[in-house]
């Protein structure tokens, strides 16, 4: 295993957690905790931007949400604005999402939430085995993968895909509707809103793909896969580097070389690094400096959204400017 960056538990482990999920049950009113070692969102508003409440802050009135990742509760709670109280579990900048560890209130939280929204495909385990633990009858809960025809060991970068967005937006308002039929007229303006704010985010990559299909690039983490399809950049990084970075694991030594090669100009000119800066090893960090020795624009992404209190969109938006900017700077010999 590779030395990346890791976020502790705080407060016990998965075993810890399902036992307190299973508590909850019984009828434990406790929402969300204060603990200020672990940093985690509440989004209430059909504005894009996250606010911090204490537990009692929530309305019981409101559908009780939780979003395993922040990318995921941003949009939902655009769509469920109002109506909704969206806690999002994972959201630390400093922490690699892949190396997540529950804690006891987060077993709390999505036992008692009425909706609940997984990435699945091996990124978020933690979650889906204390809902599978808690087994609450009375949930929905929205696995991105499978709604995706996704499984265990296919890259779980879903939110990176404009195409794979779509779907889930799709299916959290139908699945907002099921639960609160009550609301639909009102879910389904937050739909028609919401897609016409992601139009920007979509006409960006379009346009990207116009200016710069066919271009060259590179990246440290296989979270760029599936955007580098969308603007039909030719990602040329060795699969088996970059798949092994987002699994934790030491790149075989020919990727590595491989790697070097490219960025020294050998088997084609790379015009700009992608980097994930979430997840980061002593190999990566090496990558990137020969990249910038060279004269390599860097483009810095993110697992999760950044800063927290943005949208989904203007985040994406604003990774999507980067990329384009550090594209024309090379076509433009800067």
């Amino acid at each position: 295993m590779s030395s990346r960056k890791k976020i502790a538990a705080t407060g016990g482990g998965i075993a810890a957690a399902i036992i307190i999920a299973v508590v909850a049950l019984s009828g434990a009113n406790v929402f969300v905790h204060n603990n200020p070692t672990q940093i985690q969102n509440i989004t209430s508003s059909s504005a894009a931007q996250s606010n911090t409440v204490s537990t009692s802050q929530v309305s019981t009135s409101k559908l009780q949400i939780v979003a395993a990742e922040n990318f995921w509760g941003s949009l939902i709670s655009q769509l469920g604005g109002t109506h909704v109280q969206v806690l999002s579990i994972v959201t630390d900048p400093n922490a690699d999402p892949h190396e997540y560890e529950s804690n006891t209130a987060d077993a709390q939280a999505l036992t008692n939430a009425n909706y609940v929204i997984v990435n699945g495909a091996g990124y978020d385990d933690w979650a889906i085995k204390i809902i599978g633990a808690s087994n609450n009858p009375n949930q929905k809960v929205l696995n991105v993968a499978k709604l995706l025809g996704k499984k265990e060991g296919d890259n779980p970068h879903f939110w990176y895909s404009p195409v794979y967005v779509n779907q889930t937006v799709a299916q959290m308002y139908s699945d907002l509707v099921s639960i609160d039929p009550n609301n639909a007229a009102y879910y389904k303006q937050q739909y028609v809103n919401l897609n016409a704010s992601l139009g920007q985010y979509n006409a960006r990559i379009d346009e990207i793909k116009q200016q710069f299909a066919g271009t060259r690039v590179a990246a440290t983490e296989s979270i760029f896969v599936y955007l580098a399809n969308a603007t039909g950049l030719d990602l040329i990084s060795p699969p088996e580097f970059i798949d092994a970075v987002a699994e934790g694991n030491d790149p075989p030594a020919q990727s590595v070389v491989q790697f070097q090669q490219q960025l020294q100009g050998q088997g084609g000119n790379v015009t700009v690094l992608v980097y994930n800066e979430q997840t980061v090893t002593p190999l990566t960090q090496n990558i990137k400096a020969l990249a910038a020795q060279k004269g390599i624009p860097i483009v810095g992404v993110t697992e999760t959204i950044q800063p927290s209190d943005v949208s989904f969109q203007d985040w994406m938006n604003s990774e999507l400017i980067s990329l384009q900017n550090a594209l024309n700077a090379k076509a433009l010999g800067q």
